[in-house]
């Protein structure tokens, strides 16, 4: 599962930096977020940023199923 902040960002014509001060964090912790470089996700962070986009947490994140591989 990956997010696309990203690209709700470039959608909105906001920046990192502009999210960051929306969220009250640094820059370089929403960078990390954005760039999926992060391993977990609290849901008051997922609720900010549903009212950050005006969006619904489903919005926020890209699922693929992992195929499952036989050998």
């Amino acid at each position: 599962m990956k997010t696309v902040v990203k690209q709700l960002l470039k959608e909105t014509g906001k920046t990192k930096y502009w999210l960051a001060q929306q969220l009250g964090s640094s820059w370089q912790n929403v960078d990390k977020f954005i760039n999926n470089e992060t391993k977990s996700i609290t849901y008051e962070r997922i609720e900010d940023l549903c009212e950050i986009f005006n969006c619904m947490p489903s919005d926020l994140f890209d699922y693929k199923k992992k195929e499952d591989t036989i050998e």
